[in-house]
């Protein structure tokens, strides 16, 4: 997709072949390549950002092009080896794809950049952490999506939860009510992971970590046992497989099919399940998950999108300002409203308060993390033993030997390059 706005002196370029562009200054045009994922902006929205960013650059040019997110990470990488003229000049990327681009040494060094008044020390740390390396940032936080709590009012006041809980021991409570008469408290599968490592970093502990230059797996730390522990509580209070993820069922279709009072999934996927039961429609609330204490909602896993600069770019300054723009406030703030995602700054939270499901996104999104900063990190995932140490445990395995168990493997994964 090319999206490409032309001055009145060109209405008849259809006829004639084309035209060149030439500033009123005089100067050469220059356009800068533009490599977006499918969904993550409407056509409107790039209509719109095209029309003003050519207008108040009066030199640059904009070439947006559509790409697939399948096998995106191989024609990225591609194209950052290549570095040819007609290669992007910037890039949105997953925010954990990051680190493997960085290892790869393609990307330019936006630290001076993001420094120069783009308000840094209000980015969602999960975007912006995956984007750094060291004091390095590479990545420029961009929108992002969390997990949040999906539940059925009916259902609550059927059992007399009269508010969304706002701490986890509240939470199981509440729960533990729900879970009755047939109904299902929460429907979690055993392998939901990401949720997993949400209560994992709220008691302090991680998936792995870094010294040294050497990754270990910590998934048997005290702290990480705990976030387990409260994990296998919450878990039995439904019927959530064991031995499957969220997807295995899809859990918007067994929410869907009534008698289940609450899941953690994204705000997005309410339309789903009112699509499939028209029944729920207006039945459905939202809350962030809780955190420990009240007033402090739950870490989540953020995924979402940065942008990047190729560091043989051709366009330097050209793809420096449409990284500004769009991560700028007005942009991003429209971004957000238009697609309902969390915006890059926990200062613009407010502009997508409108909307419930968003907002409740958006206050956990404050407190998002993101997966280990390694590019051999996509090496766990692939052969995940967090999935496998869940089931056990859930099963009735030992939580501590099972977790060394997993650890070890997520050490030795992590120490295999990628490549």
């Amino acid at each position: 997709m090319k999206l490409r706005l032309l001055a009145l002196a060109c209405v008849s370029a259809s006829l004639l072949g084309g035209c060149a562009l030439v500033p009123s200054s005089g100067a050469e045009r220059r356009t800068v390549t533009v490599w977006l994922m499918k969904g993550s902006a409407s056509p409107q929205f790039l209509e719109r950002f095209t029309e003003e960013f050519e207008r108040t650059h009066e030199d640059l040019d904009l070439d947006i092009r559509i790409q697939e997110w399948t096998g995106i990470g191989e024609k990225v990488q591609a194209a950052l080896e290549a570095g040819t003229p007609d290669g992007p000049d910037v890039i949105e990327v997953g925010n954990t794809q990051v680190p493997q681009y960085v290892d790869g040494g393609g990307l330019l060094d936006l630290t001076l950049e993001s420094l120069r008044d783009w308000g840094m020390r209000d980015w969602l740390p999960g975007l912006a952490e995956p984007g750094r390396q060291r004091s390095t940032q590479y990545g420029i936080p961009w929108y992002a999506a969390n997990r949040v709590v999906i539940y059925r009012k009916d259902l609550f006041e059927q059992a007399g939860v009269a508010a969304p809980p706002k701490t986890r021991e509240e939470w199981l409570a509440a729960t533990e009510k729900l879970d009755s008469g047939g109904n299902q408290g929460i429907y979690l599968a055993g392998q939901d992971w990401y949720t997993l490592s949400g209560f994992i970093w709220d008691e302090g502990g991680d998936l792995a970590k870094e010294s040294g230059g050497v990754w270990t797996g910590t998934l048997d730390s005290p702290a990480a046992l705990r976030g387990m522990d409260f994990y296998r509580r919450l878990q039995a209070l439904g019927q959530g497989p064991v031995d499957a993820d969220e997807e295995h069922p899809p859990q918007a279709e067994e929410f869907a099919k009534g008698r289940i009072a609450q899941i953690v999934a994204v705000p997005g996927q309410a339309a789903a399940i009112v699509q499939q039961n028209p029944g729920l429609d207006g039945e459905l609330g939202f809350f962030p998950v809780p955190g420990k204490s009240a007033g402090t909602p739950g870490a989540v896993f953020t995924g979402g999108s940065d942008l990047v600069v190729p560091k043989r770019t051709d366009q330097r300054d050209g793809a420096v300002a449409v990284v500004e723009e769009l991560t700028g406030a007005k942009w991003n703030t429209e971004l957000a409203r238009t697609m309902n995602y969390v915006p890059n700054k926990t200062t613009l939270a407010a502009a997508v308060a409108g909307e419930e499901g968003v907002a409740a996104m958006a206050a956990g999104a404050a407190r998002g993390r993101a997966t280990p900063s390694t590019p051999e990190w996509a090496a766990v995932e692939a052969d995940n033993p967090i999935k496998e140490y869940m089931t056990r445990v859930l099963t009735g395995g030992d939580p501590a030997a099972e977790a060394r168990r997993a650890s070890r493997r997520i050490t030795e994964a992590l120490a295999v390059p990628l490549g």
